[in-house]
């Protein structure tokens, strides 16, 4: 029997390791905009197939914005949430048709109670995979809804990170939160547009 019939302590380590990890998930990402990023972060986070969710800003022209540039409604910026999900679970499509189903799409001005630019709806699409994508959904959502969409499809661009208080909103300020959305009537006014499609894909229960 030759030497290379045995495996050394490290090698055989080495081995049970390999089989004993589990495989990292794979891993996209997306960015949306729709209204509120405390709304959209909460809606999205209900999607099975995201794995996390983060509010913030981007597509203006001021670096590293604070809310309080942002509400000033100078700087270009849209309120923003960058999705982190599965594509073994959800497709970047699916997850676009979560989107649509949560929001007003055509409405150019911001979404239901919050006025605005920062407010506005967009895909900010990564990739031009991405582009591709969102503009047939659009298109498509344009065909069903026999309305213009407002909401832009745009190349991504630089993603700044909300306040630490911005993030999880609802899930630290959930009476807060509560009567905020029921005064806003954001989920009226998303039935109204969408009737029996409107958030079906928010299925997932929030932690």
């Amino acid at each position: 029997m030759t030497r290379s019939s045995f495996l050394r302590p490290g090698v055989l380590a080495l081995g049970l390791f390999a089989v004993l990890t589990p495989i990292a998930a794979q891993a996209d990402e997306a960015i949306l905009a729709g209204g509120c990023f405390w709304s959209m972060e909460t809606d999205l986070d209900r999607v099975p197939g995201v794995t996390k969710t983060m509010s913030g800003y981007t597509g203006g022209h001021l670096k590293n914005p604070t809310y309080q540039d942002v509400v000033t409604e100078t700087t270009g910026h849209y309120e923003a949430v960058k999705v982190t999900y599965d594509p073994a679970k959800i497709t970047y499509d699916q997850l676009l048709q979560a989107y649509w189903h949560s929001i007003d799409p055509t409405d150019a001005g911001g979404q239901f109670c919050d006025r605005g630019d920062s407010y506005r709806t967009a895909v900010f699409a990564i990739g031009d995979g991405q582009m591709k994508t969102a503009e047939a959904s659009k298109a498509a959502v344009q065909k069903e809804l026999g309305q213009k969409v407002a909401t832009a499809v745009l190349p991504a661009a630089e993603f700044y990170p909300a306040e630490d208080y911005h993030q999880d909103y609802a899930r630290k300020n959930p009476g807060h939160y509560k009567r905020y959305r029921i005064g806003c009537g954001r989920d009226a006014a998303v039935k109204a547009v969408w009737g029996a499609k409107a958030q079906a894909e928010l299925t997932a229960k929030l932690d």
